[in-house]
């Protein structure tokens, strides 16, 4: 939706071989999100979860039911650390990934963060159409996903940049995502990038269709 590229390639340079790592909670559309972005900025795309899954060869269920919570974050943040030592690309991460101080560290080091905001009435619609959510599995998920916002908000709010994430197409999301990390990085980024990047805000038009 840019005009041309030159945008994309000054946010790319700002970015200086740093990775975009989006964190938030389960069902704010990180993958769905980030595979679009990373597309757009002609960036490799990685899902953190997906990585661990290929080398236990076992679901995060399974891992979860097996191993525990405890063995799994631990997993979680040597995986992290490899992806983000592995070059710039656009990653994924799982919900409880940025609640570990290590690994915030690590990000703030090798990565920008965006904090896909998303609010409870989406979360609980999202996460109901799948069962692997280990951490909902309880008499009350509703309960439970509502301590989990309660608990972990507050620090994803120490990312880099929020972008809120709701039931519009995740192509929308990833370009206002683009446009907030423009924004962010405006200090390295030149006066014709930035002038783009004002320009393209007037096409990042939302339509709400109330529907049955």
């Amino acid at each position: 939706m840019f005009l041309n590229s030159q945008p994309e390639a000054a946010l790319l340079a700002a970015l200086r071989g740093r990775c975009i790592v989006l964190v938030g909670m389960m069902g704010s559309g990180k993958t769905s999100v980030g595979r679009p972005l990373a597309a757009r900025l002609g960036l490799d795309f990685a899902d953190a979860d997906a990585e661990i899954e290929a080398a236990h060869r076992m679901t995060i269920p399974e891992i979860f039911a097996r191993h525990g919570e405890p063995y799994f974050r631990d997993g979680e943040r040597r995986v992290l650390a490899r992806l983000l030592a592995e070059g710039p690309k656009v990653v994924a991460t799982g919900g409880g990934a940025f609640m570990n101080a290590e690994t915030r560290a690590l990000i703030a080091e090798k990565g920008v963060s965006i904090w896909l905001k998303a609010d409870f009435d989406v979360l609980i619609r999202r996460v109901r159409r799948g069962a692997n959510r280990p951490l909902l599995q309880t008499p009350e998920p509703e309960g439970a996903l509502r301590k989990l916002i309660d608990d972990r908000y507050p620090t994803y709010a120490l990312a880099d940049v929020t972008v809120v994430s709701d039931d519009g197409p995740h192509e929308m999301v990833a370009a206002e995502a683009i446009q907030a990390l423009m924004s962010y990085l405006s200090v390295q980024l030149g006066p014709q990038a930035r002038l783009a990047a004002q320009e393209e805000s007037i096409f990042l038009t939302t339509v709400r269709v109330d529907m049955p």
